[in-house]
C-alpha cells in the first residue's frame, strides 16, 4: 500500500502545474491556490511557451541574419528546408491569397515542435532541480514545488491555440464573405428551400448545425493536441518512477515518442491552414 501511495503521489506531482492566483493577502502559490477558481495562472507553462517561442524566433532570425547567397551552410540549408516544406504544404492546401497564412503555418508548426520536444527530457530531472532550488533558496519544501516543462500537456495552452485559430478563422469569413455572407453561411445551409416559410423553420436547425461545426474545429485541435502529448507524458512518468531502469526504458520510448512529436505539430499547422481555407472559400 505504501509502495501505491508514494508512486500515486510521484505521478500526481508531476502531473501538477506551478499555479500563480491572487488572494486577499496577495500573490499566493500552488496550494495557496486550491480553492482560487478560474483566475489561476499556471506559471510553468506560461514560462515554457513564451521561452520557446523567443527561442523559435530566435533561431529563424539567426538563421536570416547569416544567410548567404553563395553555398549555404549547413544551418541554413536545414532551416530553409522547414521553410520550403512549410510553404509546400500552404501552397497546396490554402487557395485564397493572404500574407499571413504560411508566417502563421511556420510559427505554429516549429513552436509547436518545440513545446513537445521538451517531452523528450527525462521527467525527473528539471522539476528535481526546481525543488531543489525552492528548498535550497527560498526554505520551501521541495514536495509543495511543481514544474511541468510541456507546454502542450496543458488544455489551456492548446486550447488557446485553438482559440487563436477559432477567432482567425472569423475574421477570414467576415472579411472574405462579409457579415451577412458569413450569417447567410450560417442560417441557410446545408438545408435551402424556395419556400419562404419552410425556409424560416429551416434556419434554426441550419444554425444549429452550422455552429457545432463551427466550434467543433478549434474543440478537436485543442484535445487532439493535449491528448496525445498527455498520454505520451503519462507513460513516461510512469517509467520514472521504476527507478534506475528508467533511462534505457525512456529511451526506447522517446524513439517511438519522436514521431508523435512531429506529427502532432503536423497535424495542428494543416488543419489550421485547412479550417482557414475553408473560411476563405467563396462557395460554402
Amino acid at each position: 500500500m505504501a509502495e501505491e501511495v508514494t508512486i500515486s503521489s510521484h505521478i500526481q506531482h508531476h502531473l501538477t502545474n506551478a499555479k500563480m492566483c491572487s488572494t486577499d493577502t496577495g500573490l499566493a502559490f500552488n496550494k495557496a491556490c486550491a480553492d482560487s477558481g478560474f483566475w489561476t495562472w499556471h506559471i510553468d507553462t506560461l514560462a515554457w511557451s513564451i521561452g520557446l517561442g523567443l527561442v523559435f524566433l530566435w533561431i529563424f532570425r539567426s538563421a536570416a541574419k547569416k544567410s548567404t547567397i553563395g553555398v549555404p551552410g549547413k544551418f541554413q540549408c536545414f532551416i530553409e528546408m522547414i521553410v520550403e516544406f512549410v510553404g509546400d504544404n500552404v501552397r497546396d492546401t490554402f487557395h485564397g491569397k493572404s500574407k499571413l497564412i504560411a508566417p502563421l503555418a511556420l510559427t505554429i508548426f516549429v513552436w509547436i515542435f518545440l513545446m513537445n520536444l521538451m517531452d523528450l527530457i527525462p521527467v525527473d530531472f528539471l522539476p528535481a532541480f526546481a525543488g531543489f532550488v525552492g528548498e535550497n533558496a527560498f526554505g520551501m519544501d521541495s514536495h509543495d514545488v511543481y514544474m511541468k516543462i510541456v507546454p502542450t500537456t496543458d488544455i489551456n495552452l492548446t486550447a488557446a491555440l485553438a482559440l487563436g485559430v477559432f477567432i482567425l478563422m472569423i475574421g477570414y469569413s467576415i472579411k472574405i464573405k462579409g457579415i451577412t455572407g458569413f450569417i447567410a453561411e450560417l442560417t441557410l445551409h446545408p438545408f435551402s428551400s424556395n419556400n419562404k416559410l419552410a425556409m424560416i423553420f429551416l434556419i434554426p436547425c441550419n444554425l444549429l448545425l452550422e455552429l457545432i461545426a463551427l466550434v467543433s474545429k478549434p474543440f478537436s485541435l485543442a484535445l487532439r493536441l493535449f491528448g496525445n502529448l498527455y498520454a505520451g507524458e503519462l507513460i513516461f512518468i510512469l517509467i520514472g518512477a521504476v527507478g534506475l531502469m528508467q533511462l534505457p526504458l525512456h529511451f526506447v520510448w522517446a524513439v517511438f515518442h519522436i514521431l508523435v512529436i512531429v506529427l502532432q505539430a503536423f497535424v495542428f499547422m494543416m488543419l489550421t491552414i485547412v479550417y482557414l481555407s475553408m473560411a476563405s472559400s467563396d462557395n460554402h
